[in-house]
């Protein structure tokens, strides 16, 4: 039996946004036999471009049920099903996420129309739902809106599993357990595993700690170590594995700073390349004789502290490349072109000269200078929120004179106060990796800062 499920939502975050709408379709494989669809008040207001796309205004929802309201009927129409989604990891990390703020753990086997679309009919240039219901003939109607795309999977799904021949689906489903785990490995505790951020501990059989990781799914992650071996260095890792243990951490950013410090720490024998950093390549800044600012991607030590780093080289050069075009910098001053002349993007008209010295080092270095203010905190002494581990719950990065402090949990009632949101910091070492970590997570992600 399937539960064909779509829903729209405040935005694109289940740690942040909100359910709006849900549509089910029970389906036996052959037919629908029984829907369900509604509204929900998502208790906050619905931005106006979420409206925009799926024409679900805040004043729609004021007299709708709030999910806590719907939620048993959730769980009754669902138990024993085949939770169904086109890329169903969406749908169905907000539903979990709706129910773990209820105090409910809500886990179903799940089966993604994406996934099944791939290796039932490949070669298709788009797998969207829109995209792919048009190449096929298939009816969209009402397209963002729950119960439209849920039907058009259904037909989907229909499609799909009538060319399924080689039973895709069921070995989605239902994986065989990998050849060559280790005989001490409890199979049962593979089914035990969460699918939430946090670090995971790879123990072989006389309780040696051979491997630490982290994934913002830690389910998810560990199959992969398990299923999808194509190295030699994997293969005996595997083998090896004998127990599994893991800490869940409620965000991603905690997730790094805490597997940076247990490897440093612990070394296992499988994470020789981040025993000592995560990072190898930093970006390092020099004034040349005549007062111009240089950059450069160098190898940095042990007592090194970079602009900034990166895990790799060719991974630096990318990254230095799209910062001397967004801040119009010289090619040859940022060690990016060789020559006793000056640099290619001045012969087109790119670079303003500081490397044939028309430009001054005073107008070239204040460009340079808003890209080296990028990595500078914006406050000295702070504190990064996030969500924490259960609902009630918020986690805590600390930082204090520009130094890391380390990071903690406390009950959400107390985020306005600094004083005991600092008491439940566990202090860990200070070190360029946590800065590394912190300040790449700071530029990509929206977060909650308290100064203190």
């Amino acid at each position: 039996m399937f539960a064909i499920v779509d829903i729209e939502t405040t935005g694109g975050s289940p740690r942040t946004e909100k359910i709006t709408e849900i549509a089910i379709y029970i389906h036996d494989g052959l037919s629908v036999v029984d829907e369900f669809s509604t509204l929900i008040n998502p208790e906050c207001t619905i931005p106006y471009f979420i409206t925009g796309l799926t024409g679900i205004s805040n004043e729609m929802v004021v007299d709708a049920p709030k999910f806590y309201e719907v939620a048993k009927k959730i769980v009754e129409f669902t138990e024993d099903k085949i939770f169904v989604g086109h890329n169903v990891s969406f749908d169905y990390s907000f539903v979990r996420q709706e129910f773990k703020k209820l105090g409910f753990e809500y886990n179903r086997k799940t089966l993604d129309t994406v996934r099944l679309a791939r290796q039932v009919i490949p070669g298709y240039r788009s797998y969207s739902l829109g995209r792919l219901c048009e190449q096929l003939g298939i009816p969209l109607k009402n397209r963002h809106r729950a119960s439209g795309d849920a039907l058009a999977t259904v037909k989907l799904l229909e499609f799909l599993l009538a060319r399924d021949h080689k039973k895709i689906a069921s070995k989605i489903l239902k994986p065989g357990v990998p050849q060559g785990l280790n005989q001490f490995l409890n199979k049962k505790l593979l089914n035990r595993l969460p699918e939430e951020n946090g670090v995971y501990y790879f123990w072989d059989e006389k309780g040696e700690l051979i491997y630490i990781g982290k994934s913002i799914n830690i389910r998810s992650r560990i199959h992969q170590h398990l299923y999808n071996n194509i190295t030699k260095r994997a293969m005996d890792m595997k083998d090896r594995v004998a127990d599994i243990t893991w800490e869940l951490t409620g965000n991603e950013l905690i997730a790094l700073l805490l597997e940076s410090d247990e490897i440093k720490q612990k070394k296992p024998v499988y994470n020789r390349k981040l025993r000592r950093s995560m990072f190898s390549i930093g970006l390092f800044s020099t004034i040349d004789k005549d007062g111009y600012i240089g950059l450069r991607i160098d190898k940095y030590g042990v007592d090194d502290y970079p602009i900034t780093s990166f895990s790799s080289k060719r991974e630096a050069k990318e990254i230095l490349h799209k910062w001397v075009e967004e801040f119009q910098l010289c090619q040859k001053l940022c060690g990016l072109y060789d020559s006793h002349g000056a640099c290619f993007h001045h012969g087109i008209g790119e670079c303003l000269g500081a490397c044939a010295g028309v430009e001054s080092p005073d107008s070239y270095n204040k460009r340079v200078k808003l890209l080296l203010d990028r990595f500078e905190y914006d406050y000295h002494n702070f504190l990064i929120l996030l969500p924490g581990r259960v609902h009630d719950e918020i986690s805590v990065v600390g930082i204090e004179n520009g130094k890391y402090l380390g990071f903690g949990y406390a009950p959400a009632e107390h985020q306005a106060d600094s004083l005991l949101l600092m008491d439940c910091i566990k202090y860990f070492p200070d070190n360029r990796d946590a800065h590394a970590i912190i300040k790449l997570y700071l530029r990509k992600n929206e977060v909650k800062i308290r100064e203190f």
